[in-house]
């Protein structure tokens, strides 16, 4: 599957007077699939022991692909018929991003209860919705996470906050700005961070290996007062990694 087209694809919007060529699914086809997708990427991210192998990831892309009753292959084409005609594309994207939105904010923007991850070498403790849009014309533009785990995070924890991110211009003069924070009793650790191209990104701040870690906190934010478009981050997962775990890899 080209990740590339699917993350690229996840956020633009739609209008029913654009024909498309026969083969490639319609507008609102693609609005109903890519939604169902974004939905299947967030199952991967949050249980990542489930999805760890290609196998298992693809059986979940099929189950959508029968859902919908498409192949693969009119899948893949429709995406790069999209991506060749940006301004459908982003118009489709847009009424994906709405509907997530709106399905998210029917249920209220609540942060997901951590219980504390048990003796797991890796899981993802974001507790937010799993994508960001940033507009010129929003009144804030990001999102702040507080995780207080009812069992305190092992002592030596590494976490480790990544997005995949698009729509970021050369000549802007800020960037969305990424902070966390860690609370362990005495001593609170504080790593701050800048998106600064298009593509996947990581944050990384591991915590002292004496203490227990109380709670994580931070942000993901672009400050006001910048001509931009829009930037879009999606897949956004906050991993919290054992000390000394294998699975954990340093970001580059």
């Amino acid at each position: 599957m080209k990740r590339w087209f699917l993350y690229g694809l996840a956020g633009w919007g739609l209008t029913a007077c654009s024909p498309v060529p026969d083969g490639i699914l319609s507008q609102k086809e693609m609005q109903a699939v890519v939604a169902d997708m974004q939905i299947a990427e967030a199952m991967i991210s949050s249980d990542r022991e489930a999805y760890e192998d290609d196998a298992q990831k693809l059986a979940l892309y099929e189950s959508v692909f029968r859902k919908h009753h498409i192949t693969r292959a009119e899948y893949d084409s429709s995406l790069v018929w999209y991506a060749r005609n940006l301004d459908i594309y982003m118009r489709v994207y847009n009424l994906v991003t709405n509907d997530m939105e709106a399905r998210i904010d029917a249920l209220g923007d609540v942060q997901r209860v951590d219980m504390g991850g048990g003796r797991r070498d890796s899981v993802d403790v974001w507790p937010r919705r799993a994508y960001l849009t940033f507009s010129p014309r929003a009144p804030f533009n990001g999102t702040t996470f507080h995780i207080e785990p009812k069992e305190s995070y092992p002592p030596g924890s590494t976490f480790v906050l990544g997005m995949h991110v698009w729509g970021i211009g050369k000549g802007m003069k800020q960037h969305p700005e990424v902070r966390i924070c860690v609370d362990q009793g005495d001593t609170t650790l504080v790593i701050n961070d800048h998106l600064a191209k298009d593509g996947y990104h990581e944050t990384t701040l591991r915590s002292i290996a004496t203490k227990r870690v109380r709670r994580v906190y931070g942000y993901i934010r672009l400050k006001q007062g910048d001509s931009y478009y829009k930037i879009y981050a999606d897949s956004i997962s906050l991993m919290r990694y054992n000390y000394r775990s294998t699975g954990f890899k340093q970001a580059k």
